[in-house]
């Protein structure tokens, strides 16, 4: 996962580099694509607009499928297409085609669906895109290349997969997501900086444990370029659910504070460690499923470039 976004990106335990369990984290991806579905259906319409008619779109590391659904629904609004889902992990892979192809068919029956969604178990460390479903006139990865040992080659395999004139859009980057106030009432406050800065630590780390790690320096637009992209260009999207939000806005705090916990709670402060504990006991007047100050505010950025 990236050092901004509230997604994990996805990918199998037994096999990939970075050492995550990305099937026990399915209910936590299905509750941030609920949560962003309709700014990922803004994104979606967006990138669909520029595409020929019936174009194949390949979503790279589809997650629960939240980016499916949204391209499948902008694919049938313009009156089809082909949309082909690959990740490594089984279970997300089942849930993404599920959601995508009950989007595909939502309106009529599924023999007349003009969306043809396609799954592709694969393992993006050791295949080829192109080789499991290209070429495609949009290729999307979400989250997904950083987890990759070799960045900078990853986004080259991507690049091979989109269709000449074709266009890739890699999701990286933006601005961390904040849902804590800034004085909780527990602990000391500034809580969000320090877990922001305890889970960069910790990717810095991650990307070093990543077996055949290779350093990728300069932004994703400079890689972009001198892979020979043209019209390399960025926009960013807002996640926005003010406090006082819904049940499923505290629901995510709470599994994303757990999930800081996890990854990055050796490199907080014990007096920190202990407020984290607070937050997450139910039993706890601070609880932060039963708090009317949890909120979500986060940017994702979307780089973009097309293929001559």
């Amino acid at each position: 996962m990236a050092a901004h976004s509230h997604h994990p990106a996805h990918h199998h335990p037994g096999r990939t580099p970075d050492r995550i369990d990305w099937s026990s984290r399915l209910t936590m991806l299905r509750q941030a694509d609920e949560l962003d579905a309709e700014a990922h259906r803004v994104v979606a319409r967006r990138l669909v607009r520029a595409l020929p008619d019936t174009p194949t779109v390949l979503d790279i590391g589809c997650g629960a499928g939240g980016m499916a659904v949204a391209f499948t629904e902008a694919l049938v609004a313009r009156g089809g297409g082909t949309v082909v889902l690959v990740d490594a992990t089984p279970e997300l892979l089942d849930a993404a085609t599920s959601a995508a192809r009950s989007a595909a068919a939502y309106g009529g029956d599924t023999t007349s669906a003009p969306v043809r969604v396609r799954p592709v178990l694969a393992d993006l460390a050791a295949e080829r895109p192109v080789d499991l479903a290209g070429p495609a006139q949009l290729v999307w990865a979400s989250n997904v290349v950083h987890h990759l040992p070799d960045q900078r080659s990853a986004v080259a395999g991507l690049v091979e997969a989109v269709a000449p004139g074709g266009w890739l859009a890699l999701a990286e980057g933006g601005l961390e997501g904040k849902f804590l106030p800034w004085d909780l009432g527990v602990g000391e406050p500034g809580l969000q900086e320090r877990l922001a800065a305890a889970r960069a630590q910790w990717f810095v780390r991650m990307r070093e444990d990543t077996h055949g790690s290779v350093r990728m320096s300069g932004g994703w637009n400079t890689v972009l370029a001198d892979l020979g992209l043209l019209d390399v260009t960025a926009f960013s999207y807002l996640v926005d659910h003010p406090a006082p939000a819904g049940q499923a806005v505290r629901d995510w705090a709470v599994d994303r504070l757990r999930w800081f916990a996890e990854i990055a709670g050796d490199l907080l402060h014990p007096a920190d460690r202990r407020t984290v504990r607070q937050l997450l006991d139910p039993g706890d007047p601070a609880y932060l499923g039963s708090r009317d100050d949890v909120f979500l505010l986060l940017a994702n950025t979307v780089h973009l470039g097309r293929r001559a």
